[in-house]
């Protein structure tokens, strides 16, 4: 699992590898970064492959909520490898997995 490397500038957090975290997870940097602003109730952004998170959040929160992350959007319930992809069909979302072809629904944040 990737850790971030989190620097915390006046009131303001900042993720120093965000898009690589994004990256080896397979997913999109800005549903990653949607999911922690939303767990840590605050504004957050995304440029030069940073993440900015407003307030001061510690480097093993951060790494917690993509443990968290990881769990509910990138590893398969089934087989519980991280082979997986997002699909959306009309209003719904499925993680499937390339591995064992599972097909999960998963409530998108």
């Amino acid at each position: 699992m990737p850790k971030a490397i989190v620097s915390v500038i006046g009131a303001r957090t900042i993720v120093n590898n965000f898009a690589d975290v994004a990256d080896r997870l397979n997913r999109d940097p800005h549903h990653v970064l949607k999911y922690l602003a939303k767990e840590m109730a605050t504004a957050g952004s995304f440029e030069s492959g940073k993440g900015y998170f407003q307030g001061k959040f510690s480097r093993e929160t951060i790494n917690r909520l993509v443990e968290a992350y990881t769990n509910r959007f990138v590893i398969c319930p089934v087989c519980k490898r991280p082979d997986t992809k997002v699909e959306r069909k009309e209003r719904l979302s499925f993680l499937v997995c390339e591995a064992c072809g599972a097909r999960s629904s998963i409530l998108t944040t």
